[in-house]
Parts: structure tokens; sequence; C-alpha cells
């Protein structure tokens, strides 16, 4: 079994890491500890082909594989982890599911701005009431002549501030089988972004709300029974995570590393303490160990949608991974580690939130569950009698 990359993989690599070196290194402090979306960054990234990498040629994509978009997404990280976030918005999470299920109209009208990096479109999903358990939404679609009129509210959007389109997932009636999704323009009558708040890594969201909001029928993207549709998308988004949080591991790792090898106290490099070189022990195994799981789940993906399985011990794997590293790389660093002159502290914050954001550790290890036991496991409390 081969457990290196492919020559081509490697060169696409070499060629995204020369880019980010050259082109993104330079102001990555400021951009991390800006809440504004990096649009001339955006741009930057579409011109170099970095958005739309595993979408089809015919939809303005650049017609590559899903283990493309992931290697893309770690060597601009491993430049400047804020970038990373316009890869991952142009090419997992609401934009993928996009692609995967808009009609031919609806993809003229919005893909060539979205991939331009001049706008962008953010998920509606989770609901004051409606975390986890997704599938108790309360927003409602109906149908009124040739438009949806939508009640209800989302929070925890990401990028709901700058966002020009909304991805909506939406009730049409009672049950499961009648959740889908809409597309929601900013400025939509009845439809307001509220005030900006913050999460404690910095990235800011704004509540939605919808108050008999219009939308064109023609903004319908799954109806009635797009629900699993719309689930088997999510799932690659939670590669786009995975590839994040190991990569801002790997980036305070190598900051770390620099450090231990240069900074001296009572007279010798850090490298040279017994406790610290332990400390770099496990924290390589564990980034090697998480770096197979997550291209097992991108190479499953490379010509259909990788498995719900796959992905949530991807996932997994990379969160408590980039987690455990960047944290033992800020104590590693000290003071300086924990200053906002460095990133460490920056890739820990980031890291921690993608620990609850696209499934939280404890939902994916319910999905592993299931896939030990090859049955599902209900997590609501048995109904009455």
């Amino acid at each position: 079994m081969d457990f290196e990359l492919s020559e081509e993989h490697r060169a696409f690599a070499d060629s995204v890491s020369r880019f980010a070196n050259e082109k993104l290194a330079a102001g990555a402090l400021e951009r991390a500890h800006s809440p504004h979306y990096p649009w001339e960054t955006a741009k930057l990234l579409a011109e170099q082909g970095l958005l739309g990498i595993a979408f089809p040629e015919s939809d303005g994509g650049q017609g590559g594989t899903l283990m493309h978009a992931v290697l893309a997404i770690q060597q601009v990280a491993l430049a400047c982890p804020k970038s990373a976030d316009i890869v991952q918005a142009g090419n997992f999470g609401p934009i993928r599911t996009f692609v995967e299920y808009a009609t031919k109209e609806q993809k003229e009208r919005f893909l060539p701005d979205l991939l331009g990096g001049r706008k962008l479109i953010s998920l509606g999903m989770t609901e004051p009431d409606a975390g986890s358990a997704v599938t108790e939404l309360r927003t409602t679609a109906q149908l009124d002549g040739d438009s949806y009129v939508i009640n209800g509210s989302k929070i925890f959007s990401t990028h709901s501030p700058e966002a020009s389109l909304f991805l909506i997932y939406v009730r049409f009636g009672p049950g499961l089988d009648n959740i889908g999704s809409i597309l929601v323009e900013r400025g939509a009558p009845g439809f307001t972004v509220g005030n900006p708040a913050s999460f404690m890594n910095g990235e800011q969201w704004s509540q939605l709300y919808f108050e008999n909001a219009r939308v064109p029928a023609e903004n319908l993207l799954l109806g009635p029974g797009g629900f699993k549709k719309q689930i088997s998308g999510f799932n690659v988004e939670r590669l786009g995570n995975a590839s994040r949080s190991l990569a801002l591991g790997r980036y305070a790792y190598n900051v770390a590393r620099e450090h231990a090898m240069n900074r001296k106290q009572f007279g010798r490099a850090l490298c040279e303490f017994q406790g610290l070189q332990w400390k770099f022990a496990d924290m390589w195994m564990r980034l090697e160990q998480a770096q197979l799981m997550l291209y097992k789940a991108a190479l499953e993906g490379e010509h259909q949608l990788p498995s719900a399985q796959s992905t949530a011990m991807a996932k997994l794997a990379c969160n408590e991974a980039g987690w455990f590293v960047a944290n033992e790389a800020l104590q590693v660093m000290g003071g300086m580690g924990f200053s906002q002159e460095a990133l460490v502290e920056y890739c820990v914050r980031r890291i921690r939130g993608w620990m609850i954001a696209g499934g939280s550790i404890e939902m994916l290890k319910n999905r592993i569950a299931e896939g030990v036991f090859g049955r599902s496991f209900s997590q609501r409390a048995p109904k009455q009698a």
C-alpha cells in the first residue's frame, strides 16, 4: 500500500505552497486579526485557480479532485492561516452543495461571482432551538403564487455579515421528508441580517431573520425530500474543516519547533530539554496519524462524495490532533505563544471553534459508533406511551 502522494499531487501542492509563501505569508498576521473578509486576497486566490478546484469546468471550476482541494487549503494555511478560510469558502460548505444540486440557470446567476472571489455564500442551518438536532428546525417556507414565503431565524452562519447569498434550510411541512433548502439573496423583502456578533476566535456572525420574506420560486434549491442530499453534501464540508484544523495545528507546530531550536534558557536551546522533546514527539505523531485519515477520506471522494463515516473519522481525528498540537505549541512558546504578536494563539482559538462547527466531536463519535455497530442510535428521548 502506497502512503505517498502521487507525483501529480506533490507537484500541485508544491505550486500552491510557492504561491502562498510569495503572495500571502507577508500579511498573515494582519489578516488574522481583522474581523473582515479579505476580499483582495479572495480575488488573488480566484485568479490563481484555487476556488472551485474540484468543480466541473462546465460550471466555471478547475476540473480537479477533492484531494486537490484538500492539498490547496493545507498549503495556503501553512503560509497564511486566515487565507485558508477563503479556500474553504470557495470549495467546501454551501458552495459545494450549491454546485451539486443547483439548476443551470442558478449556476449562471451566482457562480461567476462566487468563484471569482467577488461574492460569498453563507449557510443558514442552525437555529436557536435546532443545533446538532438540525431536523428540529422551525424555519418554514410556503409556496404562494410564484414566490416562497419564509418565516423563522438562523444563527451562527459563517460569513453571514458579508455574504450576498444564503443557502437556507427550510421546512415545507411536518417531518423529515419535508425539509429542503432555498437560496435567499441579501436584500430580499422581509429578510434581515442582524448586527454582527463575535465568536471567541474573532470571527463574526449575524442572526438571520425571515418575516414573511418573499423569494422567487426559481430560487428553490432542494424541495421536499432534499434533506438527505443536503447532508451528503455537508459531509464534504467536514473535510474543509478537518483540513484547516490539521493545517493550523501544523502551522503552530512549525512556529514552536523553530522557537525551540533558537530560544535559549539556562544556557541551552529549548529543544535540548527532554520534556520538550517528548512534547514534539507527541505532536508529530498526532499530526501524521490524522493526516492519513484525512487523505483516506479525500481519496475516497475522488470520483464521488465521500461517506459520512470516513468524513466523521477524518474530522474527529484532525480536530483533536490540531487542537492538541496548537495548544502544546503555545505552551512551548510561553508568553510569546500567548501573545498576539505570533499566530499560535490564533490557531488555538480557531481550531477550538472547529471542534463545534460542522458537527461537534461528540456528534461525530455518535456517527462513528453507528458505523461500528451497523445501525442508527436515536439521541431523542423515547416517546411517552
